[in-house]
């Protein structure tokens, strides 16, 4: 799947999100979120498997979109020209 698609359940979300790289998403929520999902973007950086599940699992649609946000970062940090 590219990550750029969209799955179409909150499950096939949820096995997208814990296969994704965490520091992106969490980056998105340090930079872009409210004081709240600053601090749990910095929970879910610091989490185990177990406990990245849970915080995914509650917040699903939510961290959805700040897993998206932290693709166009990754993807404007890659850019040529940058640096």
């Amino acid at each position: 799947m590219s990550p750029m698609t969209v799955p179409s359940s909150d499950q096939g979300r949820l096995s997208t999100l814990l296969g994704s790289e965490t520091y992106w998403t969490a980056r998105a929520m340090r930079e872009q979120g409210s004081r709240f999902y600053r601090a749990l973007g910095e929970a879910l950086e610091a989490a185990d498997l177990g406990n990245r599940r849970r915080i995914y699992e509650g917040w699903t649609d939510e961290l959805w979109d700040f897993y998206e946000r932290g693709l166009r970062l990754e993807a404007e940090e890659g850019s040529p020209g940058e640096g």
